[in-house]
């Protein structure tokens, strides 16, 4: 090669294409993964053929990506997800489960009740059911009669008339007459106090108790309404709405007598307590109780009523 040539780098033979390995006897190579020739980049580096096998370059085949191993990102997605759906399924079941297990835990006093009490409260309950269905019956009926046109006039006056004697024994301004209960109350101070007679007055109520009103031994009455008070006085006396009643005392109750006798003996009620304190409740039923204690009604200093 001249001096010309060497100097300005031409005349320099050209690289030759890199060549497809072959295998013995010339044979194409028969590794599945050999790489075409055309798909061989000029970059990449030609092991030698001629070099010792120990000095030939191997190239480091590309290492899979992480997350491309064992089923790849989509498959961590979908094991989270999984993960995330099984972890709020068992929430619900747990929250379910303490939800029935309150809903059918049973009360302590209702389980210690025999059967019979039981029985009679279920008895009352549904004659209870059948009252209110009734009364529900003639307010509907009363509804129909105060549409009916030429009838409603007088039906409107009747029905005033009568809403008007029901909130006059309500409010304790009427006497009432009926058949019910004659409750008494005997005993020390401490079991016939006056919230023993308060829990016997709500639990009469609670059963349908309709009109009522409390005697002292001494023949002094109240009329208990809605704003009724009880409160202990000296002696082992009992001051109601400012009365002082002196014991025993006798409450009379109109209203359905076996409702309210059940009410009053359910087991841990006024009864067992008026009995654990050492005083004695007693309970006769009567066809005819006549409640004539009246109340005095509330001056209104503001309201009146509108003609």
């Amino acid at each position: 090669m001249s001096e010309e040539h060497r100097e300005t780098g031409t005349g320099w033979p050209r690289p030759g294409e890199p060549v497809r390995p072959s295998g013995p006897a010339g044979e194409p190579d028969p590794r599945p993964e050999a790489p075409d020739p055309d798909e061989l980049s000029p970059l990449a580096p030609v092991p030698d053929e001629s070099a010792p096998p120990a000095e030939r370059t191997a190239v480091p085949e590309s290492e899979p990506e992480r997350g491309e191993v064992a089923g790849g990102p989509s498959a961590a997605r979908r094991f989270s997800s999984a993960g995330a759906m099984i972890a709020v399924l068992l929430a619900l079941l747990g929250f379910t489960l303490v939800v029935q297990f309150k809903t059918t835990s049973t009360d302590p006093t209702l389980a210690a009740t025999r059967e019979e009490d039981l029985v009679r409260i279920s008895s009352d309950l549904d004659s209870r059911e059948r009252r209110l269905r009734q009364e529900i019956e003639l307010l509907e009926e009363s509804q129909r009669q105060l549409r009916s046109g030429e009838q409603g006039r007088q039906a409107a006056l009747e029905e005033a008339t009568r809403r008007a004697d029901e909130l006059g024994i309500l409010a304790g301004t009427l006497p009432a007459v009926g058949p019910g209960l004659e409750v008494r109350f005997s005993g020390p101070a401490k079991a016939v106090s006056s919230t023993r007679i308060l829990d016997a007055v709500q639990e009469l109520r609670g059963a349908g108790a309709e009109a009522m009103q409390i005697q002292g031994a001494d023949g002094t009455a109240a009329r208990i309404i809605a704003s009724t008070y009880f409160v202990d006085g000296p002696d082992g006396a009992l001051v109601v709405d400012g009365r002082r009643l002196t014991g025993p005392f006798t409450i009379m109750v109109i209203g359905d007598p076996a409702t309210m006798r059940t009410a009053l003996n359910i087991p841990g009620g006024v009864v067992a307590s008026v009995r654990d304190g050492g005083g004695n409740v007693t309970s006769e039923d009567r066809e005819v109780v006549e409640v004539s204690q009246l109340h005095a009604p509330i001056k209104l200093d503001h309201a009146r009523p509108v003609s």
